[in-house]
């Protein structure tokens, strides 16, 4: 009896130690993906690869050049703008120097000649006035005698005012306008000459050149993407759970994960986002039997060091157990 009651006891021992393992419940693991930032290198003016200066893999520093584009148009453009300049500024030199010294002492000729003139119809009159006086010539010589002084008076003034035109030169408006001319001129060519300057990428981050997507010698628009350039230094890792599996999980929040691709290497993350991803994401729905929509969220979080080798793309397992 004693035996048969050992062996009864053995066998309900071994029934239940199965029956716990088979019924046992998987333990879940959160899985996630590491990601960087990644930069989109393109240029504004359009043009033909010229050449590649760095190629997938390699290490950029901020401000290292990338690639050349040539843009032969600009050159063009620029040619045309400098051109425009030179003319403007040869109009303004102009306007500020004045007539020339030829125009001015001809001018001056022409007013001392006036002076002469308005000094011998000056003497006549006086003489004719004289004359007229005495009785010896009528009053129509002698109107004569003073219209000519008046004439030959209002010919000095004009020639006096072509003198002082000619000596002051261009008025102030015209000035003005031609030194307008002259900073419309540098904006043209300011602007070109920015244009050329984009005709050289340079890297704007420090990082791993990850995608080059034109070949060299090929046409590129303006806006096109070049290449990308990752961040390496600026991982975060993606994970995707579902709503009911947020119990324990805040911003702020601190754990262990581990990288298969390390050696299944641990690091310590920290949970840095929680936001739900759109409605297309929504894991399951529970309505039918009472409960609600599952929807799942999209948690981020950090490395609290940066382990060596992490790269983006690399999974990151999680248990979940030691979440709670």
């Amino acid at each position: 009896m004693l035996i048969a009651f050992l062996s009864l006891l053995f066998v309900i021992t071994v029934v239940s130690i199965i029956g716990w393992m088979v019924l046992k419940p998987e333990p879940i693991s959160l899985q996630g993906q590491a990601e960087a930032t990644e930069v989109r290198v393109s240029g504004k003016v359009p043009g033909r690869i010229d050449k590649y200066l760095v190629s997938e893999g390699m290490t950029v520093n901020k401000g290292d050049t990338l690639v050349l584009i040539a843009s032969p148009e600009l050159n063009a453009r620029l040619l045309q703008a400098t051109s425009a300049e030179d003319a403007a500024s040869a109009q303004n030199q102009k306007a500020i120097k004045g007539a020339r010294a030829e125009q001015i002492a001809g001018a001056y000729e022409l007013w001392q000649k006036a002076e002469v003139g308005v000094q011998l119809a000056e003497k006549t009159f006086n003489r004719v006035q004289n004359m007229f006086n005495d009785g010896v010539v009528p009053v129509q010589k002698r109107d004569e005698a003073e219209a000519g002084y008046q004439a030959s008076f209002a010919t000095a003034k004009a020639a006096r005012s072509q003198y002082d035109m000619a000596l002051n030169g261009a008025e102030k408006e015209d000035k003005m306008a031609a030194a307008a001319m002259v900073n419309r001129a540098r904006g043209a060519v300011s602007e070109v000459e920015s244009y050329l300057s984009e005709t050289t990428l340079i890297s704007p981050i420090s990082g791993e050149v990850s995608d080059v997507f034109p070949k060299q010698g090929e046409l590129v628009g303006s806006g096109a993407p070049i290449m990308n350039i990752v961040d390496l230094r600026d991982i975060w890792v993606v994970f995707n759970i579902r709503e009911d599996m947020l119990t324990n999980i805040r911003i702020g929040k601190e754990f262990d994960a581990t990288v298969p691709a390390l050696g299944n290497q641990t690091i310590r993350l920290k949970v840095s986002y929680i936001k739900a991803m759109a409605s297309y994401a929504t894991f399951k729905a529970t309505k039918t039997n009472g409960g609600f929509d599952v929807k799942t969220f999209e948690v981020r979080a950090k490395p609290l060091t940066q382990p060596e080798g992490l790269r983006p793309g690399m999974s990151l397992m999680v248990d979940y157990d030691k979440l709670n």
